[in-house]
Protein backbone atom coordinates (compact mmCIF):
# COMPACT_ATOMS: atom_id res chain seq x y z
CA UNK A 1 0.00 0.00 0.00
CA UNK A 2 1.04 3.69 -0.65
CA UNK A 3 1.11 6.32 1.33
CA UNK A 4 0.65 9.53 -0.60
CA UNK A 5 3.45 12.27 0.32
CA UNK A 6 0.51 14.48 1.70
CA UNK A 7 -0.48 11.99 4.35
CA UNK A 8 3.04 11.78 5.57
CA UNK A 9 3.57 14.93 5.75
CA UNK A 10 0.51 15.59 8.01
CA UNK A 11 1.68 12.61 10.42
CA UNK A 12 5.33 13.71 10.61
CA UNK A 13 3.88 17.06 11.24
CA UNK A 14 1.84 15.85 14.55
CA UNK A 15 4.82 13.62 15.50
CA UNK A 16 7.12 16.80 15.94
CA UNK A 17 4.16 18.60 17.83
CA UNK A 18 4.29 15.88 20.44
CA UNK A 19 5.46 17.10 23.74
CA UNK A 20 8.00 14.47 25.49
CA UNK A 21 6.71 12.90 28.40
CA UNK A 22 6.98 16.14 31.16
CA UNK A 23 9.26 15.30 34.02
CA UNK A 24 8.48 16.66 37.92
CA UNK A 25 10.19 19.77 38.33
CA UNK A 26 12.76 19.82 41.20
CA UNK A 27 15.36 21.72 42.52
CA UNK A 28 17.79 19.03 42.15
CA UNK A 29 17.20 18.61 38.20
CA UNK A 30 20.07 19.57 36.24
CA UNK A 31 21.03 19.83 32.70
CA UNK A 32 24.20 17.95 32.57
CA UNK A 33 24.15 17.75 28.57
CA UNK A 34 22.01 18.42 25.31
CA UNK A 35 19.48 15.91 26.20
CA UNK A 36 18.04 18.31 29.16
CA UNK A 37 16.98 21.05 26.86
CA UNK A 38 13.73 22.11 27.41
CA UNK A 39 13.09 19.82 29.90
CA UNK A 40 11.18 21.34 32.58
CA UNK A 41 12.37 21.96 35.56
CA UNK A 42 16.20 24.02 37.06
CA UNK A 43 18.95 23.89 34.82
CA UNK A 44 22.54 24.43 36.01
CA UNK A 45 24.78 24.07 33.34
CA UNK A 46 25.45 28.13 32.44
CA UNK A 47 26.28 28.24 36.20
CA UNK A 48 28.57 30.99 37.14
CA UNK A 49 28.40 32.89 33.64
CA UNK A 50 28.15 36.78 33.31
CA UNK A 51 25.07 37.82 32.08
CA UNK A 52 24.83 38.39 28.11
CA UNK A 53 25.78 42.13 27.42
CA UNK A 54 22.53 42.21 24.98
CA UNK A 55 20.23 45.59 24.51
CA UNK A 56 16.95 45.36 25.02
CA UNK A 57 14.48 47.86 25.53
CA UNK A 58 13.74 49.42 28.67
CA UNK A 59 9.78 50.75 29.73
CA UNK A 60 10.81 54.14 28.09
CA UNK A 61 11.59 52.43 25.07
CA UNK A 62 14.90 53.32 25.84
CA UNK A 63 18.33 50.60 25.51
CA UNK A 64 18.84 48.76 28.68
CA UNK A 65 21.27 45.90 29.86
CA UNK A 66 21.16 43.71 32.12
CA UNK A 67 24.52 45.29 33.62
CA UNK A 68 22.54 48.33 34.29
CA UNK A 69 20.86 45.90 37.32
CA UNK A 70 24.34 44.45 38.58
CA UNK A 71 24.44 44.64 42.55
CA UNK A 72 21.33 42.55 43.48
CA UNK A 73 19.78 39.92 42.26
CA UNK A 74 17.87 40.15 39.57
CA UNK A 75 15.49 37.09 38.27
CA UNK A 76 15.39 37.66 34.05
CA UNK A 77 11.99 35.92 32.78
CA UNK A 78 11.58 35.70 28.98
CA UNK A 79 8.13 35.43 27.99
CA UNK A 80 5.43 36.27 25.31
CA UNK A 81 1.16 37.13 24.74
CA UNK A 82 0.98 34.03 22.58
CA UNK A 83 3.12 31.90 24.75
CA UNK A 84 0.05 29.87 27.35
CA UNK A 85 2.26 28.89 29.79
CA UNK A 86 3.97 32.00 29.84
CA UNK A 87 0.61 34.08 30.64
CA UNK A 88 -0.16 31.44 33.12
CA UNK A 89 2.73 32.37 35.37
CA UNK A 90 2.93 36.17 35.06
CA UNK A 91 0.44 36.58 37.81
CA UNK A 92 2.64 34.99 40.39
CA UNK A 93 5.70 36.72 39.12
CA UNK A 94 3.39 40.15 39.90
CA UNK A 95 2.98 39.16 42.48
CA UNK A 96 6.68 38.31 43.55
CA UNK A 97 7.55 41.71 41.79
CA UNK A 98 5.47 43.58 43.92
CA UNK A 99 6.90 42.21 47.24
CA UNK A 100 10.01 44.06 46.43
CA UNK A 101 12.04 40.73 47.43
CA UNK A 102 13.61 40.40 44.46
CA UNK A 103 13.97 42.79 40.69
CA UNK A 104 11.97 41.07 38.40
CA UNK A 105 12.47 41.44 34.94
CA UNK A 106 9.68 40.54 32.53
CA UNK A 107 11.01 40.59 29.15
CA UNK A 108 8.58 40.08 26.05
CA UNK A 109 9.96 38.42 23.18
CA UNK A 110 6.86 40.36 21.37
CA UNK A 111 8.06 41.41 18.32
CA UNK A 112 5.37 43.80 17.76
CA UNK A 113 5.15 47.39 19.10
CA UNK A 114 6.12 48.26 22.72
CA UNK A 115 2.32 49.89 23.68
CA UNK A 116 0.89 46.29 22.34
CA UNK A 117 3.11 44.70 25.48
CA UNK A 118 1.76 47.49 28.00
CA UNK A 119 -1.86 46.92 26.68
CA UNK A 120 -1.37 43.05 27.29
CA UNK A 121 -0.05 43.24 30.80
CA UNK A 122 -2.57 46.31 31.62
CA UNK A 123 -5.71 43.81 30.41
CA UNK A 124 -4.45 41.13 32.65
CA UNK A 125 -3.89 43.51 35.41
CA UNK A 126 -0.53 42.93 35.89
CA UNK A 127 0.30 46.19 38.02
CA UNK A 128 4.21 45.62 38.87
CA UNK A 129 5.97 43.96 35.96
CA UNK A 130 7.00 46.46 33.51
CA UNK A 131 6.84 46.37 30.31
CA UNK A 132 10.29 45.89 29.03
CA UNK A 133 10.63 44.47 25.35
CA UNK A 134 13.38 41.71 23.64
CA UNK A 135 11.52 42.41 20.06
CA UNK A 136 14.85 41.90 18.16
CA UNK A 137 15.38 38.56 20.16
CA UNK A 138 18.90 39.63 21.29
CA UNK A 139 18.71 39.14 24.69
CA UNK A 140 17.18 35.58 24.48
CA UNK A 141 19.73 34.05 21.38
CA UNK A 142 22.77 35.66 23.38
CA UNK A 143 21.17 33.57 26.38
CA UNK A 144 21.64 30.47 23.87
CA UNK A 145 20.11 28.36 21.34
CA UNK A 146 18.44 26.44 24.50
CA UNK A 147 16.36 29.03 25.39
CA UNK A 148 12.70 28.23 25.47
CA UNK A 149 9.53 29.96 26.46
CA UNK A 150 9.14 30.85 29.56
CA UNK A 151 12.79 30.70 30.55
CA UNK A 152 13.65 32.34 34.06
CA UNK A 153 17.12 33.08 34.60
CA UNK A 154 18.36 33.82 38.27
CA UNK A 155 21.35 36.41 38.50
CA UNK A 156 23.07 37.06 41.43
CA UNK A 157 24.33 40.57 42.75
CA UNK A 158 27.30 39.41 40.81
CA UNK A 159 25.84 39.60 37.46
CA UNK A 160 26.41 35.99 37.11
CA UNK A 161 23.92 33.32 36.47
CA UNK A 162 22.75 31.34 39.22
CA UNK A 163 20.21 28.97 37.54
CA UNK A 164 17.71 28.74 34.58
CA UNK A 165 13.96 27.69 35.09
CA UNK A 166 12.38 26.43 32.22
CA UNK A 167 8.86 26.34 32.16
CA UNK A 168 6.20 28.19 33.89
CA UNK A 169 6.51 28.15 38.23
CA UNK A 170 4.07 29.48 40.80
CA UNK A 171 6.78 32.30 42.03
CA UNK A 172 4.79 32.24 44.99
CA UNK A 173 5.02 28.64 45.78
CA UNK A 174 8.01 26.99 48.85
CA UNK A 175 9.95 25.43 45.63
CA UNK A 176 10.00 29.27 44.35
CA UNK A 177 11.48 30.67 47.74
CA UNK A 178 13.76 27.57 47.92
CA UNK A 179 15.05 28.57 44.16
CA UNK A 180 15.42 32.25 44.96
CA UNK A 181 17.26 32.00 48.41
CA UNK A 182 19.89 30.84 46.76
CA UNK A 183 20.76 34.54 45.33
CA UNK A 184 20.04 35.87 48.68
CA UNK A 185 16.78 36.92 48.05
CA UNK A 186 13.74 35.45 49.91
CA UNK A 187 9.97 36.70 48.78
CA UNK A 188 7.72 38.37 51.98
CA UNK A 189 4.88 36.68 52.70
CA UNK A 190 2.02 38.75 52.10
Amino acid sequence: MRVSPIIGFVFALAACQQKPAEQPASTNQAAASPEGVGVKGVHRDHKGQAAPDAVFIDPEGKPAKLADFKGKPLLVNLWATWCAPCVKELPTLDKLASSGAIKVLAVSQDSGPQPSVVAFLKSHRLGTLQPYQDDKMALSGALGPDTVLPTSILIGADGKEVWRYVGDLDWTSPEAAKLLAEAGASPRKG
